[in-house]
């Protein structure tokens, strides 16, 4: 796998993986400004199943916000996220503060890159994956790489936090 310039250019999420020398590869698209599910319009848009395509969600928890990163093909199941965090409750997080935290916009989030480290859990079954997608920042624009490079990069912990939709 290569590191792909292509269309799209970098982003604090592909300059993250680019500083950690990780390997990559980008996959842009294009985006349909109407697209509501935008893991769904990625997935279909460049031919990858639902269950490698990971959407970045941020919840409010006790200790403050914290990101969850599941498969498109589901849901967050936020007891779960709570209960992998040590906390008692999660609860989806309000969209115009989390692009103020992250720096990102709603459908562009990124795990990587965002403007402070929040604590992060990724869905375990992104473990059975040799490479899983997800934004690279932007909407329009995908990273693929190893798992691990994910939660490394943002020192996640794993857990079971996705559930079937």
């Amino acid at each position: 796998m290569s590191k792909s310039k292509g269309k799209g250019g970098s982003t604090p999420a592909t300059m993250a993986l680019t500083r950690a020398k990780a390997e990559f590869t980008l996959h842009p698209y294009e985006h349909d400004a109407a697209a509501q599910a935008y893991g769904e319009e990625a997935a279909d848009a460049l031919g990858v199943p639902y269950e490698r395509i990971f959407k970045t969600l941020v919840a409010e928890v006790e200790s403050g916000l914290a990101v969850a990163v599941v498969p498109v093909a589901g849901k967050l199941d936020l007891k779960a996220l709570a209960s992998a965090l040590n906390s008692k409750r999660a609860a989806m997080a309000d969209a115009a503060k989390v692009e103020r935290v992250t720096g990102y916009v709603v459908g562009g989030i990124s795990p990587l890159g965002q403007r402070k480290q929040l604590p992060t859990v990724v869905d375990s079954s992104a473990l059975d994956f040799e490479t899983i997608y997800f934004s690279a920042g932007k909407r329009g624009l995908q990273i693929e790489t190893a798992p691990d490079n994910l939660i490394t990069l943002t020192r996640a912990v794993t857990a079971p936090i996705g559930k079937n939709a």
